[in-house]
């Protein structure tokens, strides 16, 4: 049985917080950590091809022939493959000590924007740039509360955030705590 906390926002967003993969979450859409050519080799981004199928990875090869690389903040849209979502939402965060907190904020904030302008529910999303591109987990954390208390969600009612390690789960339970 997964621990699931659960915070009720005053912008009407429910926030659940667990301790799982990515993968496995029934939501509507998943956010990807991407790079910016969209090359899932690593990461959360290997595990969604690995258990979503090479669909996405092809997908996503078209999608940066078709429009380019993503800028860092931005995102890019695929089908999910094999995966219990409908789609997924690759975001691409910042490096640590390289791109500033503003373009986590960004990536974080255009993640929910699109799920909002695809219409959507719900969406699980991980700790975006705390893997290879080294974000501290409070920074993430910090701005991601902050991010998720300002939104103004339109068909977006529930966002929960999916941690794989005990240590990113704990992080982001307590500053959540105290800033949700």
């Amino acid at each position: 049985m997964k621990t699931i906390y659960v915070y009720s926002l005053k912008n009407g967003l429910t926030v659940e917080v667990i301790k799982g993969d990515i993968t496995e979450e029934n939501v509507d859409a998943i956010v990807n950590a991407a790079n910016s050519y969209l090359q899932h080799g690593g990461g959360v981004a290997w595990a969604i091809v690995k258990k979503g199928g090479e669909e996405i990875q092809r997908e996503s090869d078209e999608y940066v022939r078709k429009y380019g690389p993503i800028p860092t903040g931005g995102v890019a849209v695929t089908r999910a493959g094999k995966l219990k979502a409908k789609y997924i939402i690759h975001a691409v965060g910042p490096r640590y000590g390289v791109e500033g907190e503003d373009k986590l904020e960004l990536a974080i904030k255009n993640s929910l924007l699109k799920a909002d302008e695809l219409g959507l529910e719900s969406i699980a999303i991980p700790a975006i740039s705390t893997g290879i591109y080294g974000y501290p987990y409070e920074i993430c954390a910090k701005v991601m509360a902050r991010v998720l208390k300002n939104y103004a969600p339109k068909t977006l009612k529930k966002v929960r955030v999916v941690l794989y390690t005990q240590d990113a789960y704990d992080v982001f339970k307590n500053v959540f705590d105290n800033e949700l």
